[in-house]
């Protein structure tokens, strides 16, 4: 078997790439300050995540099922995550410091998916093979559910605290 030198470098540069994107993911795990802005947001994209292959998925059952059991799934890793994390209200402002492995491993889950995805979209050039769209196969669409489950059931619980502990400082 030879290697052509894409292969060679994509070998390389596969590693170094989940590298980057785990450390990245990493520093979002650490004490941060709470932005109501950056809270709908989390829950606009991630139930959009959700609402928008739901929506083209009718025709695929057992696709449309596994996202759905995902997203369920994700909300109850979601609702264990806020029990995890650590909440402040300080005069400086409000902070919350998320729980950093059982995030780490819900943005890794779709990270490492998407990742697989691209490898055989990689092997499948020149054969003559369909593309596969992310949305083909049922393992991929309950990655994304519960990672999205659990990003926006996180971001309306940070929501939810915020308002709390407005009101109790008022």
């Amino acid at each position: 078997m030879e290697l052509s030198i894409t292969t060679l470098a994509l070998l390389v540069l596969t590693p170094l790439l989940v590298w980057r994107i785990y450390a990245r993911i990493k520093k979002q795990m650490l004490r941060q300050r709470s932005i109501y802005q950056r809270h709908y947001t989390g829950i606009l994209v991630f139930g959009a995540m959700i609402l928008v292959p739901a929506a083209q998925l009718f025709a695929s059952p057992y696709n449309l099922a596994a996202l759905l059991v995902g997203a369920v799934g994700g909300i109850g890793y979601g609702v264990w995550g806020l029990k995890l994390s650590r909440f402040e209200a300080t005069p400086e402002g409000y902070f919350f410091t998320p729980n950093a492995r059982l995030g780490l491993v819900m943005a890794m889950i779709l990270v490492a998916r998407i990742l697989y995805i691209g490898v055989e979209i990689y092997a499948n050039q020149g054969k003559g093979l369909p593309t596969p769209q992310l949305s083909d196969s049922p393992l991929t669409m309950l990655c994304v559910g519960l990672t999205s489950g659990y990003f926006a059931c996180y971001s309306v619980g940070l929501l939810r605290w915020r308002r709390r502990a407005k009101r109790e400082n008022m």
